[in-house]
């Protein structure tokens, strides 16, 4: 399980607001990003894609940026992945 300090930017617009316009929280945002089946690299902007399950095992995809020497992770977006 890798571990990463996750940046959450609560101002209006910021990422809590777009993930929470795809219906994924923040929690459930980080357990993915923390628990990942497999990550892989956009093909389009070259960000990381983490893939696998909420403890509730809910299926998602959360797009995210390393920064800081690779331990600080931006979240900038997730959606459900159909099973």
């Amino acid at each position: 399980m890798p571990w990463y300090d996750i940046v959450w930017d609560r101002s209006e617009g910021g990422n809590i607001d777009h993930l929470a316009e795809h219906g994924v929280t923040t929690s459930e945002a980080e357990y993915v990003i923390m628990h990942p089946a497999k990550v892989e690299h956009s093909r389009s902007s070259g960000r990381c894609i983490a893939f696998g399950r909420t403890n509730a095992g809910r299926a998602l995809a959360v797009v995210y940026e390393l920064i800081e020497d690779n331990i600080t992770v931006l979240p900038i977006t997730a959606f459900d992945l159909e099973d």
